[in-house]
């Protein structure tokens, strides 16, 4: 049986953070690896936005977190436009930048509204609102969400941590023990 592959990366291995393919935050070589599939529709995956945050601040350089899409259409109408629009403001740049005003106004998520916080990071808008409306990252969201897929993902926020998925509770403690301890639950 041939491998399937994703960017040319074997898709096995897309339960762990992917350099020059992933967004990451921290060390790619960190000892510790997070990778979240998320929406930023997703009321729970905005609950769990600042705990990913505070985590990230606590292991610092011990943590590489990764972010893809995972956009539920069926239930998050602009959940797929929004991950374009994170994918556009990364093509310039800022795609953390975006992914947390995304995640802090997920109540706001029509295009005057994408294009409002292209405007407050200072980007090209018309090249960003072009982007986003010509749908030139859908591929890249796409390919996300099939990677999920695979990786057995089938809601959102699912978390794989150093390679595994983790089922677990997602409050701030829980999350932090998983994330400290071996693997093992």
């Amino acid at each position: 049986m041939k491998p399937e592959f994703i960017s040319g990366i074997p898709a096995a291995k897309f339960t762990l953070p992917v350099a020059g393919r992933d967004h990451i935050q921290g060390p790619i070589e960190a000892p510790i690896a997070l990778l979240e599939y998320g929406d930023f529709e997703c009321s729970v995956c905005g609950e769990v936005y600042p705990v990913i945050k505070e985590i990230r601040r606590r292991l610092g350089d011990s943590l590489c977190f990764a972010f893809r899409h995972f956009p539920m259409t069926n239930v998050h109408p602009y959940a797929q436009r929004a991950a374009e629009a994170a994918e556009a403001a990364g093509a310039q740049g800022s795609f953390w930048e975006i992914h947390d005003l995304l995640f802090e106004n997920q109540d706001a998520l029509e295009d005057e509204d994408l294009a409002r916080y292209a405007a407050a990071l200072g980007l090209d808008v018309p090249r960003f609102m072009t982007d986003v409306l010509a749908g030139k990252y859908a591929w890249r969201v796409r390919e996300d969400f099939k990677s999920g897929v695979r990786g057995g993902v089938n809601g959102t926020p699912t978390f794989f941590i150093n390679g595994q998925r983790y089922d677990g509770a997602r409050g701030l403690d829980p999350l932090l023990a998983a994330l400290t301890q071996p693997i093992g639950w």
